[in-house]
């Protein structure tokens, strides 16, 4: 770990309070990269909830399929790792709801194309 990180950490240490220690000290706590990476991931979740504004014609398919497969994919395996991340795996089903939500209304404007 950086000298910056560890100074940063142990000066926070002294500020949590009592009932969150649990919490800031668990192996995928906010010490870790393991909290920080699905709290980042959150912004796929926005960034999928901004496109239901869209037409469905502009949405990608490919993309839509990418995000949900990843979503479905990563859950399951934020269940199988040591320690369990509840943050990823909830970021994780977000993530494959949203894309799966998106496919659908790209399928739909398509079938009614069709028609």
């Amino acid at each position: 770990m950086s000298a910056i990180y560890k100074t940063v950490i142990n000066v926070a240490d002294r500020f949590v309070p009592a009932k969150l220690g649990p919490f800031w000290n668990h192996p995928a706590g906010p010490k870790t990269i393991f909290f920080w990476a699905p709290s980042f991931k959150w912004a796929l979740v926005i960034a999928g909830i901004g496109d239901l504004a869209r037409p469905a014609e502009k949405l990608s398919a490919y993309q839509s399929s990418a995000l949900a497969a990843t979503g479905i994919i990563w859950s399951r395996y934020s269940m199988v790792i040591i320690p369990k991340n509840y943050n990823l795996l909830l970021v994780n089903l977000f993530v494959g709801a949203t894309g799966l939500f998106q496919l659908s209304r790209i399928y739909n404007h398509r079938k009614a194309q069709k028609q």
